[in-house]
């Protein structure tokens, strides 16, 4: 006679009884999201967007996906979790309005071993609190909890963005020689770079609960400092005109990644001395004992995201910006040159 074990997926570690709680508990974080065209709250199968109650008559959808990369080891080993889920919103979001697209839904991907309700809530506010600064709502996702795959207290990150913009308003398009770089400042190293930021940390002999050198913050806190998001004041700049291109300045910085935004055979001319390099970099390139040029090509340097402006719209574009809470630099020019070449010192 065969004899049953009595076993139960609890008993493999996973609580399906905690993944429902988890979604109650988040349901009136993302209800704050809520904007036009959502169609339904979190529970279904699939989320469902109308883009026609969105505002949009012939729309097309831009897509983007990331994470938050290493700076996940900080937010683990400090308890900090409470603003992982803006980088990780920021991380797509402000890919998508470089195409000229506005974000609508966001959906997360969050793994662990052991799902801490805790932990994951503060965690998926966080998302929230990103989207509803963004304009995006959160309207699904994935909580998987799978034991033997994560150490004790890890979890990762995934983030998917859908935006849309009516067609013809692609970016880049149009720039030309001549064209203004506006550089919006950065708030510190977002989430590019925690590989080399990690190493330095250890070469200081500093740790997480230690006074940052460079803030007056612990070390861990300063460098969690969430990435910028930039999604309504660049939707504005571009809605006001003379908006060409944009580009996120991300892992490669703006070595690698303003190029992708200007044609071929197009570069760019960059003063240094546009603005004043933030401590954080400071303090990094001082320990790690890092040149300039891998600065500029590793981490953003203060500059998250750049604007290629016709010129005879920087002016107007910069007190826009301004007023709407931006520090703005004029960085430089678009040149016939295709190289990026850089003049003064950040160092």
């Amino acid at each position: 006679m065969m004899t049953k074990n009595g076993l139960t997926y609890a008993d493999a570690g996973v609580d399906i009884d905690a993944g429902n709680t988890l979604v109650e508990r988040i349901k009136p974080a993302a209800k704050r999201t809520a904007r036009p065209g959502v169609m339904a709250g979190l529970g279904g199968f699939g989320a469902l967007f109308d883009l026609n109650a969105a505002g949009y008559t012939d729309p097309v959808l831009v897509a983007a996906t990331d994470g938050v990369g290493t700076k996940l080891r900080i937010a683990i080993d400090t308890g900090n979790v409470d603003t992982i889920g803006i980088d990780l919103v920021a991380m797509c979001v402000n890919d998508l309005v470089c195409q000229g697209a506005e974000p609508l839904f966001f959906l997360d991907y969050f793994a662990t071993g052991k799902l801490d309700l805790d932990q994951a809530t503060r965690i998926i506010e966080g998302i929230a609190a990103g989207c509803a600064a963004s304009g995006c709502a959160l309207i699904g996702g994935e909580t998987a909890e799978m034991p033997g795959m994560y150490h004790a207290g890890d979890f990762d990150l995934a983030g998917f963005a859908v935006g849309a913009m009516e067609r013809g308003a692609e970016l880049p398009a149009d720039v030309a020689v001549g064209d203004v770089l506006l550089g919006l400042a950065s708030d510190g190293v977002h989430s590019n770079g925690y590989s080399l930021v990690r190493r330095i940390v250890e070469m200081s002999g500093l740790g997480w609960d230690d006074a940052a050198p460079f803030a007056d913050d612990t070390l861990g806190a300063a460098l969690l400092a969430p990435t910028r998001l930039y999604v309504k004041q660049a939707l504005a700049a571009v809605r006001a005109g003379g908006v060409h291109a944009l580009a996120h300045i991300t892992g490669g910085g703006l070595t690698e990644n303003l190029p992708r935004v200007l044609p071929d055979g197009m570069g760019a001319d960059i003063d240094l001395n546009a603005w004043d390099l933030p401590a954080v970099f400071g303090w990094l390139a001082q320990t790690g004992g890092m040149e300039q040029t891998e600065m500029l090509k590793t981490f953003n340097a203060g500059i998250g995201m750049v604007l290629v402006v016709k010129a005879d719209r920087a002016a107007a574009l910069t007190e826009l910006l301004t007023d709407a809470g931006e520090r703005v630099h004029e960085l430089g020019t678009v040149t016939a040159d295709a190289s990026i070449r850089y003049k003064g010192a950040l160092l």
